[in-house]
């Protein structure tokens, strides 16, 4: 794979492609998290004025601080449990625009911590849409949950949105929940049939198993790999015949800022549930992705297959996007091969001390340029 550093692209994209977010006002909870943080950036490069309201990021190292996200906004922290905190920061900055990303977003841990996971995920949930009730500036909301929030039935087709909600673990079950906590406030306060008078529009976003470099997560299986392949050690795998709609994190994220474009637009059908996920083909068993990367990195790079018993987790998932294609235009750019060549690249350049800032921007710069190829120098 190219630098993208270097690439004369990616040194162009950043000017172009501004107009529609230049000088609106994010606010996006979750900033120190993965996804959270390459989403800050890209509103950032979007010419976007952007808040963040998170807790402290949640591993060493991470993302937030390798990409320097904090020179990019203004950098709140603290807890979505924490209502008062969260209106004020709310409400004093005036956004029009909210995406909501903070959460527990881990499966294993939420056994361990079920009410933390409850807390955060429904309640932090409920504080946000509360908290939006008392700022009269926003105008657009997209809440960020999950593929796991559908009742898991193990079937060989994928999962619409106007398929069941469930859960087997605390983690699914919260997403669940705080779906139907977005429906109820939708219906309740925001509803559609008086989108005009309250001019308040607000849907969830659905994605898949997503990877990207600067996720450093537990129990995730790309930091788990590249833990492994830099200690030298094999990688213990858990489910290796396990089956996942893998995309990079910039294709969800396209997603996610898509939406809200039509949420500003006023298009009252966009006010719903939208899943992003990827092409067929790239739903691929774990043990693919294992080997891909192994081959990859080279180096005498392993993994083993994990036959300690764990917690109970879905094996087989995917997500029918035909809702996003028809109704926002929205589809895969990038094939799971290149996300995760990009991903790859991203930690191997990391390894070799370089600028993570200037790479984090470049690959959202090379992304953008497949998305408007023909604005590109």
């Amino acid at each position: 794979m190219e630098n993208l550093v270097s690439s004369p692209i990616t040194q162009s994209r950043s000017q172009q492609d501004r107009s529609s977010w230049e000088g609106r006002r994010v606010f996006l909870t979750g900033h120190t998290g993965f996804k959270g943080g390459w989403l800050a950036l890209w509103l950032a490069a979007k010419g976007a004025l952007v808040r963040g309201y998170a807790l402290d990021p949640a591993t060493q190292p991470n993302l937030f601080s390798d990409a320097r996200v904090a020179d990019i906004l203004d950098d709140d922290r603290g807890d979505i449990q924490d209502y008062p905190k969260l209106e004020a920061s709310l409400v004093d900055f005036e956004p029009e625009v909210v995406f909501h990303l903070a959460a527990q977003p881990l499966l294993r841990r939420s056994y361990v911590d079920p009410l933390g996971t409850y807390g955060t995920n429904v309640m932090g949930t409920a504080n946000l849409l509360e908290a939006v009730r008392k700022t009269s500036s926003v105008r657009a909301v997209v809440c960020v949950t999950t593929d796991k929030c559908y009742q898991n039935r193990e079937w060989a087709w994928p999962y619409r949105e106007t398929d069941p909600l469930g859960g087997h673990d605390p983690y699914s079950s919260s997403k669940a929940a705080a779906e139907i906590v977005v429906s109820a406030f939708r219906d309740s306060y925001f509803p559609l049939n008086r989108l005009s008078d309250h001019r308040v529009a607000i849907a969830t976003a659905r994605a898949g198993n997503v990877i990207g470099g600067g996720d450093w997560s537990e129990d995730r299986l790309i930091p788990d790999l590249i833990r492994g392949f830099e200690s030298g050690k094999p990688v213990l795998i858990r489910r290796p015949n396990a089956i996942r709609p893998w995309q990079h994190v910039l294709e969800p994220l396209h997603g996610y800022i898509t939406l809200a474009e039509h949420l500003l637009a006023g298009r009252a059908e966009a006010a719903s549930a939208f899943n992003f996920g990827p092409s067929e083909d790239d739903a691929w068993p774990v043990e693919r992705i294992a080997d891909r990367m192994v081959n990859l990195w080279g180096a005498g790079a392993s993994w083993v297959r994990d036959n300690a018993p764990s917690v109970h987790e879905a094996h087989y998932l995917k997500l029918d996007s035909s809702k996003a294609r028809a109704e926002l235009g929205w589809r895969p750019s990038l094939n799971l091969q290149a996300a995760l060549d990009w991903t790859l690249h991203w930690y191997r350049l990391r390894a070799t001390g370089a600028d993570m800032a200037a790479e984090t921007r470049a690959q959202i710069a090379q992304y953008d340029h497949l998305l408007h190829p023909s604005t590109a120098e």
